[in-house]
């Protein structure tokens, strides 16, 4: 039963947002401390025997959670969504104390974080797939934008600030970045269990055991295929060619094909896909995967360009660019956080779909703006328009997910708010593979050449500078998102110390490796922005979306009966199953 009161929603926004900001933190904060944890662990992750790890330490998370959270969000139906969210915070303060306890090293020490970060995702989907369900249970509906936009952008905002944070508590010790959750966790956790009370719509139900199995499977397949197709094979700078890929790829299809035929066939499917007729649900997550795309290859994108060209151009150490990189990009932070809360407000006064689209079509134009801007950019310009940037992703997410979640029946929610998570994460991992790919294309036209060259004008013996050269551009790019100076790995001590020391001081500078890499990154950005460029303008037409008017059925009455109920805070007996459009301003 759905009772708006005006205590107890604050208090579901304040936790809910506390879930999902220490969630999404806990992405980010590994993602920028990956050097720091190698090296706590005694690994080193530009070896070709490491990449896997390297690879699963980075995706390994986000893949979890874009599997589980519709499951997680459908077992909300049915079993109560506090419950669930209760759940997960406990599993997630759990696994943070027994990630900071690894007692291994090397290839064990990485396994042992990389498999309880997949348990601990487990704790994360079950917050994602249940929070926003909680706050619309809490809110009525004149007030949900406002509510959604704080929980929402607090998410997003969180996988920013987490890149501050790790470079920070990293730069102390690699365990803080898990001691960090454990008091928020346990905190978060008693006052979970103590003030969250259930009151969605509770339906009993059977757990669709085929549908859930295809799903995961499926999706894992095609997202894992997708992310290791940048790893080189066979002699090629990708790994598209690999006969495991492909089969990823192709049994991942058709996994989720077989899963579609099951969803349309059984009577409780875990994914509905009836509410996918409704324009403003499937509209609503069409562009919030390209937005999540998109948003993914900018964060990668430009922790790259900071850490591997701009901040050693500017006098920072390798090892310190981490830290840095994210300070920098708090701009990009801010404009999350100053437009969140504000559009999720004003969207509930003048409709969503204008403020959703709107946001969207302003980070395609900084995009642009960012195509423009030399790789040894002036800082003014590239905070503006990552600013700019931000504000965007801000003006689009509230607004997004409020016509998502306000478009489906009550009962619904837990499993929409599952379905609305996995195409955001699903979005974030795709980002990895797509993006990572494109910029390797755009690098292996330019880079060898420019490598051979470079070396060879220092002294360089001629084999080693070409082994080099022709080495999968991957590396360097990892080189250069780890915060390493590639050029001095990959010398090493015996090639450096038989040349002059000028020119071995010159190939270890700051300015070295960055000049040389300045043209070629930048012919994989263009690449690379101009898709993002083209995923906005996509998202924000499908955020257009709307149903056509046509006289509503005996059926949809009876629907539009309980959305009214809903706003006054009453809930009928019983739960009405019939799908409805939103009863949110669009």
């Amino acid at each position: 039963m759905t009772t708006h009161d005006d205590r107890y929603k604050w208090v579901a926004l304040s936790n809910t947002t506390l879930g999902m900001l220490i969630a999404t933190i806990n992405s980010s904060i590994v993602l920028i401390s990956l050097p720091a944890i190698f090296n706590g662990v005694g690994l080193n992750p530009l070896q070709p025997g490491n990449v896997g790890y390297l690879l699963w330490m980075l995706m390994g998370y986000m893949l979890v959670t874009a599997v589980l959270v519709v499951t997680l969000g459908r077992l909300g139906d049915i079993y109560g969504r506090v419950r669930i969210y209760n759940l997960g915070f406990a599993i997630f303060a759990a696994t943070s104390i027994i990630l900071s306890l690894d007692p291994f090293t090397g290839g064990k020490g990485a396994l042992w974080l990389i498999g309880w970060r997949v348990v601990q995702a487990i704790g994360g989907a079950m917050l994602m797939a249940n929070s926003a369900a909680i706050i619309t249970d809490a809110f009525p509906a004149k007030q949900r934008g406002m509510a959604l936009g704080i929980n929402i952008v607090a998410a997003i905002a969180g996988s920013f600030i987490g890149l501050v944070l790790g470079g920070v508590l990293a730069e102390w010790n690699w365990r803080s970045i898990f001691w960090v959750n454990v008091p928020i966790g346990v905190v978060g956790t008693i006052w979970a269990f103590k003030s969250l009370r259930d009151n969605g719509v509770r339906r009993p139900g059977r757990i669709d055991w085929w549908g859930n199995l295809t799903f995961a499977a499926g999706l894992t397949a095609l997202l894992a295929a997708i992310t290791y197709g940048i790893q080189p094979y066979g002699g090629h700078s990708m790994g598209w060619t690999n006969p495991w890929i492909i089969a990823g790829l192709g049994g991942g299809a058709l996994l989720l094909l077989a899963f579609g035929i099951i969803e349309a066939k059984v009577a409780e499917p875990m994914f509905p896909l009836h509410l996918f007729r409704i324009a403003a649900f499937s509209g609503g997550n069409a562009a919030s995967l390209l937005g999540s795309i998109a948003r993914g290859g900018l964060q990668f994108m430009l922790i790259i360009w900071l850490q591997g060209i701009w901040l050693p151009l500017h006098g920072y150490n390798y090892e310190d660019t981490p830290l840095w990189a994210g300070i920098y990009l708090l701009p990009l932070t801010v404009g999350f956080l100053a437009a969140g809360p504000l559009s999720g407000f004003l969207s509930d006064k003048f409709g969503a779909r204008l403020f959703a689209a709107g946001g969207l079509l302003l980070m395609s134009a900084s995009f642009a703006a960012l195509l423009l801007v030399p790789t040894n950019f002036h800082y003014g310009v590239f905070a503006v328009l990552v600013f700019l940037n931000g504000f965007g992703g801000g003006l689009f997410s509230a607004p997004n997910t409020n016509l998502i979640m306000s478009s489906v029946p009550a009962h619904l929610r837990g499993v929409a708010s599952g379905m609305r998570a996995t195409f955001q994460n699903a979005g974030m991992v795709l980002s990895i593979g797509i993006f990572f790919s494109l910029m390797v294309a755009g690098l292996s036209d330019s880079l060898p050449s420019t490598l051979d060259a470079g070396l060879t004008a220092q002294g360089v013996p001629p084999a080693a500078a070409h082994t080099i050269a022709t080495l999968p551009p991957v590396g360097t790019l990892f080189a250069a998102f780890l915060g390493y100076n590639p050029i001095q790995e990959l010398l090493g001590p015996q090639v450096l110390g038989n040349l002059p020391a000028a020119n071995a001081a010159t190939l270890t500078d700051h300015q070295f490796f960055p000049n040389l890499i300045a043209t070629p990154f930048h012919d994989g950005l263009v690449i690379v922005f101009w898709l993002a460029i083209i995923m906005g303008i996509l998202g924000a037409l499908a955020s257009l979306i709307r149903a056509k008017k046509v006289p509503a059925p005996a059926a949809d009455l009876v629907t539009r009966e309980e959305e009214l109920l809903d706003e006054l805070g009453v809930q009928p007996l019983s739960p009405v199953p019939a799908a409805a459009e939103p009863s949110v301003r669009e």
